[in-house]
Formats: structure tokens, C-alpha cells, sequence
């Protein structure tokens, strides 16, 4: 969330200290709230836009508004092509979306689900489980939610809470973490044998570009109910989530349901290198082939071919930003 002069420190404490009102008396606001693209600018105390995305970014520039548009309903068309096959084929999709807070999830499922026949798709976000729920095998109150034949589901955070976030933040107990994470690839294992396709997306953002969103979400008044206590706990523990996402690609990535990580420092270009991905996953007819080539290895790949989240306590004038060649290299 820090203005370009402000360090890592001390931005976390403004965050956790003030209100969105206090904040913008201190200097902050957010311009392009009403972006249809959904990607709002904070503006530092200095007038300048926070340019947090950059850090450990491969990119110079965010994508183009014009450029993102145009291949968004492109890759929209796919989806409604993919749709179509999902329904006359039987076959049941699962994507897991899973990430830090304000990694773009929702975002992206958003714009996946903007323009598909919402008689065949849902959008699963569970809120935490009921006393009933946790009394009961942990993975039943996901089970319910899976496809029948020519469905596709997406779940807005997935059983994986329990690897990461439950794990970090103590809702849950050594036992019952260690017990998830034996358990899960065998559950993973029944659900791909049973024909369910099963793909799994980690959406990847940088320390203070998480920062930063966080500072949009308490000033904006729109956004604030997406800002939570376990987020506002979750700041000083960014080591101990990066331990506990290391551990879970490293136990349950498997052949027949690995994990994929998307950069999404820049929500737009993070949003349509997932459409891509999975499209590639979707044997439809008519697919254009042009278009759904394999996604920017610079913004998606395997665990091992990603860089790992940038979180080390760095000034701002240490910040680098590489010009490698992807798809975007304009």
C-alpha cells in the first residue's frame, strides 16, 4: 500500500492503524473506481500512483485497458464454446481458485463466468463451516458442491483453506493439517478416476502489491466488506504463508492434478492467461487456435518454472523490473 517513499514497516502499520477516512486525511485515495475493468489506482500522499505491481513483476507495463478488452470477449467466445462441448459431452470441470487475499481471485472468476449460460456453471464461496460442518468428515461440505455431468464449477477458495490459511492462522490442528495433507491427493485421485477434470490455479501477488490492495479495500467504500480481520492478521505472517504454500505444492501437486501458478500482480494480464490455461485443458470443437495458444510463460507455469512471490523488506528504489520477451513484450 506504500506511496513510493514509504517503507514496507510502515505501511503495515498505517494499514492496521487507520480507517479508510483517516487514511485518506493522511494523503491516500483511489481513482478509477468506477473502472469497469475492476483495477483501481491508489494514489500515494506524494499524488502518485503506488506502483506496488512492479515488484518482481517480468513486465514494465501493466496491459493495455483497448488490448485487455479485446482479447477478454475473444477468449469469452472460447469459453462459451467450451461450455457448450462441457454440456453435449457430459464431462464435469472443477477449477480450484486459490491464492493470498486480494490475489485476483474473484476477480477472475468474475469475468470467466460474465458472459456463460449461468444454468451450467457455479461459483462456489464457502464461507467458514458451521458447527455442523465441523463435526462431519472435513471434505463433505465441498462434495455436495460438485458437478453432476455437464457442469462446470468454480470454487472461490477450495478444501485448500486447510493447507494454507487454517493451517498459518491456527484453525486448525497439527493433526488435523497433517491429516489434510496425507488425505487430499488420494481424494484428488478418486475425483479424477470418477472423470471429473480436475485443474488448479494459485494466483501469485508480491508483498506490497497485496499491501496495497488492502489500502484500496479499506478506503473504498465498495470494497471494505472484502477486507476481514483474519486479512488484516494475515500481514505479519506473509513468511509463514509462504512456507505453507511451498508445502502444499510440494505434497499435493500430482500428474493427475498439479498445481499452476498465475502472476497477477497485473489483474488483466493474470486474468486472461487463466482463461488460456484452462481453455487448453478443453478439448472443444471449433477451438481457434490462434487464440488459445499455450498461456505467457511469464505469467503462467508450474511451481518450479515461477518465480516465488516477492516478499523480502526492500527499499523502493531497489525494486527492478525486467524486460524478458512473453507475449506482451510491447
Amino acid at each position: 500500500m506504500t506511496g513510493n517513499s514509504i517503507e514496507l514497516t510502515e505501511a503495515i502499520n498505517l494499514l492496521r492503524s487507520m480507517s479508510g477516512q483517516e487514511l485518506r486525511d493522511y494523503g491516500f485515495r483511489v481513482k478509477n473506481t468506477f473502472d469497469e475493468v475492476d483495477d483501481p489506482v491508489l494514489i500515494g500522499p506524494d499524488g502518485l500512483p503506488v506502483e506496488s505491481w512492479r515488484e518482481g513483476y517480468p513486465y514494465s507495463d501493466k496491459l493495455k485497458r483497448k488490448a485487455y478488452n479485446q482479447e477478454k470477449r475473444l477468449l469469452q467466445v472460447e469459453l462459451l464454446k467450451a461450455q457448450e462441448w462441457i454440456c453435449s459431452s457430459g464431462q464435469r470441470v472443477v477449477v480450484l481458485f486459490e491464492g493470498r487475499d486480494a490475489a485476483g481471485k474473484g476477480g477472475t472468476i468474475k469475468r470467466f463466468m460474465e458472459h456463460l449460460d449461468p444454468r451450467h456453471v457455479d461459483n462456489v464461496a464457502l464461507s467458514k463451516p458451521t458447527e455442523t460442518e465441523r463435526g462431519q468428515w472435513f471434505f463433505q461440505r465441498y462434495i455436495q458442491h460438485l458437478p453432476t455431468r455437464g457442469r462446470l464449477v468454480l470454487f472461490d477458495r477450495s478444501w485448500y483453506n486447510r493447507a494454507v490459511v487454517e493451517h498459518v492462522m491456527g484453525y486448525c490442528t497439527t493433526g488435523e493439517y497433517e491429516d489434510f495433507m496425507i488425505a487430499v491427493p488420494e481424494f484428488e485421485r478418486m475425483l479424477t478416476r470418477a472423470g471429473i477434470l480436475l485443474i488448479k490455479l494459485w494466483f501469485s501477488v508480491s508483498r506490497r502489491e497485496q499491501i496495497t490492495r488492502f489500502a484500496i479495500r479499506r478506503i473504498d467504500p465498495v470494497r471494505q466488506w472484502k477486507l476481514s480481520p483474519t486479512d488484516l492478521a494475515s500481514l505479519d505472517r506473509w513468511h509463514e504463508y509462504t512456507q505453507a504454500k511451498e508445502a502444499m505444492f510440494d505434497r499435493t501437486s500430482s500428474e493427475h492434478a498439479p498445481w499452476t501458478v498465475v502472476r497477477s500482480n497485473d489483474k488483466k494480464r493474470g486474468r486472461l492467461e487463466a482463461m488460456r490455461h484452462v481453455l487448453n485443458h478443453l478439448p472443444y470443437a471449433g477451438k481457434d487456435q490462434e487464440l488459445v495458444t499455450q498461456p505467457d510463460p511469464l505469467i503462467v507455469g508450474s511451481p518450479q518454472q515461477i518465480q516465488a512471490e516477492v516478499g523480502e523488506d526492500l527499499g523502493w528504489a531497489a525494486l527492478r523490473h525486467s524486460e524478458q520477451p512473453g507475449r506482451y513484450s510491447h
